[in-house]
């Protein structure tokens, strides 16, 4: 028996104990997170994966996984409305996601997960100058959220994973065709539990 054999065993053996509680496991060593935990964000497989904190101080300030894995930052930050029309984006719940390489992606949800459009890099130049705040969003790690629907004015920058819990709550209260009665009360909870954090 190998000490990586042994160690290998122990990881799922308390993956599976734990996975039997219902509680949530950090993805890269199996031990258990506490509800508010923190995550990487997997740009190859544009996947948010939970972790627990030791782990997640490994990935600190560009630490191990040599980029594949980005921690995800933390901060919130409730902006003045922002005049996204300029992106030409024809939703009024979307976030938008700059990329690395220059390139931006808005995502809207949908019953479906999240649909995808490419915004014009010079518009979110433009926006950015309207904006300068725009500036500090890192790029795959934080999104601008944005949410105009029903006459409501929310504009944040957000870590991702905020994005992709805004895409499971509609995924979670869509009925029919038009979303049914409680879509857009959970999106409204969802937005007015937000809370600015640096």
């Amino acid at each position: 028996m190998t000490t990586n054999g042994a160690l290998a065993r122990l990881i799922r053996s308390t993956a599976d104990r734990t996975a039997e509680a219902g509680a949530e496991v950090c993805d890269l060593c199996a031990a258990p997170v506490s509800d508010e935990h923190a995550h990487l964000y997997d740009p190859g497989q544009e996947e948010v994966r939970c972790v627990c904190h030791p782990c997640s101080v490994l990935f600190a300030q560009g630490g191990a996984g040599d980029g594949h894995y980005r921690l995800v930052p933390r901060r919130r930050v409730r902006l003045p409305r922002v005049d996204t029309e300029v992106l030409g984006v024809p939703v009024g719940l979307v976030f938008f996601v700059p990329r690395a390489d220059g390139s931006v992606t808005a995502q809207g949800p949908s019953p479906a997960g999240a649909m995808r459009w490419e915004v014009d890099a010079a518009a979110w130049q433009q926006l950015g100058e309207m904006c300068p705040q725009l500036a500090s969003v890192e790029p795959e790690v934080e999104a601008l959220l944005v949410n105009t629907v029903h006459g409501l004015d929310h504009h944040w920058i957000v870590p991702i994973d905020d994005c992709y819990r805004m895409v499971a709550v509609v995924r979670r209260e869509w009925r029919g065709l038009s979303g049914g009665g409680s879509v857009w009360p959970a999106v409204e909870r969802f937005f007015d539990d937000l809370t600015e954090r640096s």
